[in-house]
């Protein structure tokens, strides 16, 4: 087994963990331990929450949810030699939940806390818990469904540097002044009903591994939040960078300090609940070249990715088409956005059918490892998105063929909800 780097203590706050968590992004975050060029290493990962979420029947946690200090992050590991320009080759070599704590969660958000895809019409908190049975899953909350994961960290990236850092807080700012741009030229002020535009650094709980607290407090005014994606990889929630998987990742500081996290048992294409896969806490192993001067060779300062090749297998889906057409008729151009919301919601309506409420259906789309595709983007005005939903997840048949005599009225059980 790889010698484990970093080690973490799923009954400890996080403050008080063996080693100290990640919580932002930052250049002058000390490496919390080193390994060479070609080392297999182990790290391990608190759920990205810092442990706020339990294995109950109520959803209080999700509604009382502190969300400032996540994601609560692995790392930073320095790759010994590795130089800004250079690029880091990350094999994914195997990953999973600790053999004692073998269960996870999804959760939908308030509107007024975190939100989510569809939060005007999921405005609620609600939750699932998921116990795992080796490879497979299921929720005593969404009965009637049983399925392989596909086990994959939501985060892995680089450390920014401090010119990069402030681009990424420039061009966020800029964004919430300006407001979103439509392609047709309008401005939308975002309402009520609606998450922020982005996330500005927050210095409220921030933690910077073993940075000196004198330095921190500095430091969490230009500190990045790890909720976007950005250059450096980071907050992906690519669900296909399981086993096997190898990322490219661009260094661009000293050492590299790659930061891993947000380990995911399963998740749809889109994690559209926005706690929307199931989360857990758990290890990953981990094998680190360096490619000198890899920017330059690859021609590229992004992250670039080669999935794995155990995800499940499915062979048989019931596909849903969204357009760039909203639910109150108005016409977007071009609007890919629209489409996915359009597809979801008609899916979300579609599994009603089979005994699930809307809410059931909605934590489905976002755990399953559902299929999301840009079907079509050259055909005027409407952009097509495809959700594509595996048959075999379920026990039984969600073929349109079955509801020709009319609705499954099983009882599915429910989410858990506050209370």
């Amino acid at each position: 087994m790889p010698e484990t780097v970093f080690e973490v203590d799923v009954d400890a706050p996080p403050d008080e963990q063996p080693d100290p968590i990640v919580n932002r992004w930052h250049p002058d975050i000390p490496a919390a331990a080193t390994v060479e060029p070609g080392e297999k290493f182990r790290v391990e990962c608190l759920d990205w929450t810092g442990n706020q979420v339990e294995n109950s029947d109520n959803a209080n946690d999700i509604r009382d949810m502190r969300l400032d200090p996540n994601h609560h992050l692995t790392g930073p590991i320095e790759i010994a030699g590795a130089q800004p320009g250079d690029v880091l080759v990350v094999d994914v070599l195997d990953l999973g939940p600790f053999p004692d704590n073998e269960w996870g969660f999804t959760g939908i958000f308030e509107l007024d806390n975190g939100g989510g895809f569809l939060t005007d019409h999921f405005p609620d908190a609600a939750k699932a818990i998921w116990e795992f049975d080796g490879v497979h899953t299921h929720s005593r909350h969404i009965e009637g469904v049983h399925f392989p994961g596909c086990v994959h960290p939501g985060i892995i990236g680089t450390c920014p540097s401090h010119e990069l850092l402030a681009e990424w807080n420039e061009r966020e700012r800029e964004l919430i002044e300006k407001g979103p741009e439509s392609p047709e030229g309008v401005n939308h002020e975002t309402g009520d009903d609606q998450p922020p535009l982005a996330l500005p650094p927050e210095p409220n709980e921030v933690m910077l591994g073993a940075m000196d607290d004198d330095r921190v407090e500095e430091a969490a005014k230009e500190a990045a939040r790890t909720i976007p994606p950005r250059e450096n990889a980071g907050n992906c929630d690519i669900k296909n960078l399981g086993r096997g998987s190898r990322v490219y990742l661009p260094v661009f500081v000293e050492g590299a300090k790659l930061i891993v996290g947000d380990l995911h048992f399963s998740q749809g294409d889109g994690e559209i609940t926005f706690c929307g896969a199931i989360e857990m806490a758990g290890w990953l192993d981990l094998k680190v070249d360096v490619i000198e001067d890899g920017m330059e060779k690859l021609k590229t300062d992004h992250a670039i990715f080669k999935p794995g090749y155990q995800d499940p297998d499915f062979s048989s889906y019931v596909v849903f088409e969204g357009y760039s057409v909203d639910e109150d008729g108005t016409q977007h151009y071009k609007n890919a956005n629209v489409g996915m919301r359009r597809a979801c919601l008609d899916a979300i309506d579609y599994l009603t059918n089979f005994g699930y409420t809307r809410e059931q259906a909605y934590v489905i789309l976002s755990t399953v490892p559902v299929e999301s595709r840009i079907a079509g983007i050259v055909d005027l005005p409407n952009t097509c998105v495809t959700v594509s939903i595996p048959n075999e997840v379920f026990e039984f048949d969600i073929d349109p063929d079955k509801l020709w005599d009319g609705p499954d009225t099983a009882d599915r059980s429910d989410v858990a909800k506050p209370t």
